[in-house]
Order: C-alpha cells, then sequence, then structure tokens
C-alpha cells in the first residue's frame, strides 16, 4: 500500500495526464454501440477479460484505460451497459458526483454493481464487541476500536465510512431504482452481466455479516420514451 503522501505526490504529477488520457479515451476511442462492460479499479489482480478496465494505476496494475476515478468517467453519455468496481468508491472525495457519472454513461437500462467496506457489519460488530470479525489490514491492532478505525479508514486510505442506507440515497437521489443490497461473491439481481467470474472477485470470510457492502441499481429504461413522447 502506498503512503498518503506517495499517492498525493503521484496524482499531483500524473493527475493532469490521466485527465488527458481519459479525454481522448472518451472522444475518439470509446465505444458507441454494441454491449459495453465497464470495470473500474482493476488493481493488480482483478482484471476482467471481455470487459473496459478503467484505472489510475498503468504501472503496477493492469488496465484498459488509464484515467482518474476521482474525474469525469472516460465515456459517453449513455453508452454503458453495466458498471462493475470493488473497493474503489471508498477512496474517492465525492461519491456523489461519482453515482451522477455512472448515471450519465449507463444506457437506459444500465446497471450497476459497486462494493467497498461494509460499516454496518462493522458498526454492529463494534456495538456486539466482537474484535475477532475485523482483519489485521493494513495493521494489526490490540483494542476493539483500534481494529474498527483500522478497517473503516484503512491507514487514511478511505476518505468515509460507507453504509447501505447512505449509499441507497445517494443512488436513488442521483434517480437508479431498483436498488438491492446484495451478499459480496453470491448474491445478484444483475445475472444477464454479473456472472461467476465476477463473483469470485467478491471472496467473504463471513458471508452472514459480510465485510464487502454490495448495492446495485438500475438506470430507468423509460428515459429514452420520455424523451421521443
Amino acid at each position: 500500500m502506498l503512503k498518503r503522501r506517495t499517492k498525493a505526490m503521484y496524482y499531483a504529477v500524473a493527475g493532469p495526464m490521466m485527465q488527458a488520457s481519459g479525454l481522448v479515451y472518451r472522444s475518439f476511442l470509446a465505444p458507441r454501440s454494441g454491449a459495453v462492460k465497464v470495470q473500474l479499479g482493476p488493481g493488480q489482480r482483478n482484471y476482467l477479460p471481455g470487459w473496459i478496465n478503467v484505472d489510475a494505476n498503468i504501472f503496477t496494475g493492469k488496465c484498459d484505460v488509464w484515467a482518474d476515478l476521482r474525474r469525469k468517467l472516460p465515456f459517453r453519455d449513455e453508452t454503458v451497459d453495466v458498471l462493475y468496481s470493488h473497493h474503489v468508491i471508498e477512496h474517492l472525495p465525492d461519491i456523489a458526483f461519482h453515482f451522477r457519472e455512472i448515471y450519465r454513461c449507463l444506457k437506459p437500462g444500465g446497471c450497476f454493481r459497486v462494493g467497498g467496506p461494509n460499516g454496518d457489519s462493522a458498526i454492529r460488530k463494534f456495538a456486539e464487541g466482537d474484535a475477532a470479525w475485523f482483519i489485521d489490514y493494513p495493521d494489526t491492532r490490540r483494542s476493539l476500536g483500534g481494529k474498527f478505525e483500522n478497517f473503516i479508514f484503512c491507514r487514511q486510505e478511505h476518505l468515509t465510512i460507507l453504509t447501505y442506507s447512505w449509499l441507497h440515497e445517494l443512488a436513488s437521489d442521483t434517480g437508479f431504482h431498483g436498488l438491492r443490497c446484495c451478499k459480496p461473491g453470491c448474491e445478484t439481481s444483475l445475472g444477464e452481466w454479473i456472472d461467476q467470474t465476477v463473483l469470485a472477485m467478491e471472496p467473504e470470510t463471513t458471508p452472514d455479516m459480510p465485510h464487502t457492502l454490495i448495492i446495485e441499481g438500475i438506470k430507468p429504461a423509460n428515459l429514452a420514451r420520455q424523451r421521443s413522447a
């Protein structure tokens, strides 16, 4: 894991180049038709063949498009069928803006599945005094409070705490419907797009009280009819 200072320096130096790369892709290379599946933030291990993988890291990770995920996504309006990200949104400074970008890029009837650290589970386990639920990453902590802080903020790499009610509020205010909380690795309402290859990237040691919060949603399909009316 990069230190915050190192990451800040990276974005200060590479940020303008990433923005330019995203703009060039969106303007000239992004697909205009056909089935378009997008993954944000594959990192080093989670590259999805057949998907357009977008990441800010082209040096130690693997991606198809180099772009700053904090900014405007590198796709034209209403050209993406499904957008997936796993443990990405907690690193972003403006999640409401990010949901608006997802909405902009998705076709009417398009869908998303995003996941991040499960604040609901962490709060419940902290209240129960269940220190065993918490993982020793990125640091080993002895106290329950230390374990909670370690899980939620991850050396301050995570910028917020994710709960389903808050993500539901953000997504519904953006215009999404069909919002649903799913168990990671085994449950989806988007079977047309989210298959076992995707679900396999969501390992979970405690499925009844998962460490990852997954939310899915759909952009209303009747938008096209409303525009043509």
